[in-house]
């Protein structure tokens, strides 16, 4: 749990400085859940036997009234706290990396990243398509802004990634 909220304190800072006033709008819409979809923490991007994979720890994101169910399920010691702080609360209850496989063709939606190499480029457009090469760019690109420091839901089929969605941290 230690780990998790160094992440949740380390992503509140970094973002207060990046948020503007049009992210928090009523364009944020959750990711649905779904058999096929997994939300995680990814570790590393490489090649593996000829295939792209990324090794991604699994967590349990929630938002809402649900994350202030498990905010209070979890944390012990809270004191008079009843909901979860920003309305977000992840759950890492076995940390264990898994390998994924990721389909060439996949869709990736992100959120927030370095755009241009300055902080105003690092505005917030919501679900902006970019390719796998680009992902793989930004992923590895951490000067300015990390995004391994963010969850990602990964939809799969087949055994393969074909969506891959970073979760955006007020």
């Amino acid at each position: 749990m230690k780990k998790m909220a160094f992440f949740t304190t380390l992503m509140i800072a970094m973002l207060a400085f990046v948020t503007s006033a049009h992210a928090v709008g009523s364009e944020y819409t959750p990711v649905p859940r779904g058999e096929d979809t997994v939300t995680v923490m990814i570790s590393s991007i490489g090649q593996s036997n000829g295939a792209l994979t990324l090794q991604g720890d699994r967590i349990e994101w929630y938002e809402g009234e649900e994350a202030d169910r498990k905010f209070v399920e979890h944390e012990t010691d809270i004191g008079d706290m009843t909901h979860a702080p920003d309305g977000y609360y992840i759950v890492d209850d076995q940390q264990k990396l898994e390998t994924f496989e990721i389909d060439p063709n996949v869709q990736v939606l992100m959120q927030l990243y370095d755009r241009d190499g300055t902080y105003k480029g690092m505005d917030i457009k919501w679900n902006e398509e970019v390719t796998l090469g680009k992902f793989l760019d930004i992923y590895h690109n951490n000067g300015l802004l990390d995004v391994s420091t963010f969850p990602f839901h990964l939809t799969i089929k087949d055994g393969k990634v074909v969506k891959i969605v970073q979760q955006y941290i007020p």
